[in-house]
């Protein structure tokens, strides 16, 4: 089995591959906690490992990626405290098969680079990939593989934290789908906002990034939000939450010898 792992702001992804083939054994995902020490997250890990019956001398290998730099270490060195063996991290100057085209091709996120991966690999190109985490990434990959760019916005959750945190009458709110668009209670027409919001404003950049490519492109999303915000989208999207996880099997069998 290949151990793979996806630290982001808000969660750390973990799930176990088949090395034969790629199969996604299960996929589980822990609180980023800036605070946990190596041996904490070693312990996290192997409780994951433990619940689905899985033992560290099945896993014959490991990979991760990280958009938290501060938090990197401490789970590359848990991982390797528990598998005794060394963690491979994605970083630049990897063998990905990824066209690069922005600015600064070292600057791109991990957690992009790991996306466009499995996204070009699993559902080909023209592509947008949409990443709904503590921000909202989207990803443009141009109908002769070459990834442009994209753009950042804040994700459902920082939208509605910013909003509730300026706005002394709103209260905190579970982000849920409403029973309806238009709403007549406060709860319900912020989560109506959250989510129909987001969703609109999906649409219409999957629409502008069209018409700034002449084309029309397959759209995929995944992220902790994706299941709840992309049923309410217009536009035909699919959502595949195991994106990443696929995106560090790849990239592993592109660097390292099984």
């Amino acid at each position: 089995m290949i151990l793979a792992i996806d630290v982001g702001n808000t969660n750390i992804v973990i799930g176990c591959l088949s090395k034969e083939n790629g199969t996604t054994l299960f996929e589980e995902r822990l609180n980023t906690d800036h605070k946990k020490t190596s041996i904490e997250y070693a312990i996290a890990i192997k409780t994951i490992l433990d619940i689905h019956n899985v033992k560290e001398t099945d896993i014959c290998g490991a990979i991760m990626s990280s958009s938290v730099p501060p938090v990197t270490r401490q789970v590359r060195q848990g991982s390797e405290i528990l598998l005794k063996k060394p963690t491979l991290v994605v970083a630049p100057g990897m063998k990905t098969g990824v066209d690069i085209k922005i600015d600064d091709p070292a600057a791109l996120g991990a957690d992009l680079l790991v996306g466009a991966v499995a996204g070009i690999d699993n559902y080909g190109t023209p592509l947008i990939l949409i990443d709904m985490g503590t921000a909202t990434t989207i990803s443009v990959i141009d109908n002769k593989s070459k990834f442009l760019g994209g753009m950042i916005l804040p994700g459902v959750r920082v939208s509605l934290e910013g909003l509730t945190s300026h706005a002394a009458h709103l209260p905190d709110i579970a982000i849920e789908k409403p029973e309806k668009l238009i709403n007549g209670t406060t709860v319900g027409s912020m989560q109506s906002g959250s989510i129909y919001g987001h969703a609109s404003c999906i649409d219409g950049m999957v629409e502008r990034i069209w018409e700034e490519l002449g084309y029309e492109t397959t759209v995929v999303a995944t992220g902790g939000f994706a299941k709840l915000v992309i049923p309410c989208c217009k536009k035909k999207i699919t959502v595949d939450n195991q994106l990443l996880i696929k995106g560090l099997y790849i990239l592993y069998k592109k660097n390292i010898r099984i």
